[in-house]
């Protein structure tokens, strides 16, 4: 399935769960989502009041931090992939 955001969305492949610090393994309920993804599609910008496009300032390929609760959760291609449709606003920063 492919997945095209629309206006200023941007679609983030979710970052796996790391081990813990002291190896200790939790359950998937028990562990925290991470926060950060990589942009894996960008919608094509939000319409301005003049009715102009800006562009995003986000790009496909770039590392992102967001919010635990922010975008819309959705299955990639495979079981295990986590995807979310977030908005350009819902994201926090660009790792450089």
């Amino acid at each position: 399935m492919k997945i095209k955001p629309l206006g200023n969305r941007i679609l983030v492949r979710r970052s796996k769960v790391k081990a813990s610090k002291g190896g200790i393994l939790l359950p998937d309920t028990a562990q925290e989502k991470p926060k950060e993804g990589e942009v894996m599609a960008v919608g094509p910008g939000k319409t301005n009041d003049k009715g102009q496009i800006e562009a995003l300032s986000i790009k496909v390929g770039d590392k992102v931090l967001f919010s635990s609760y922010a975008g819309t959760e959705v299955k990639g291609g495979s079981e295990d992939e986590e995807m979310l449709i977030l908005s350009e606003d819902e994201v926090f920063g660009v790792f450089v």
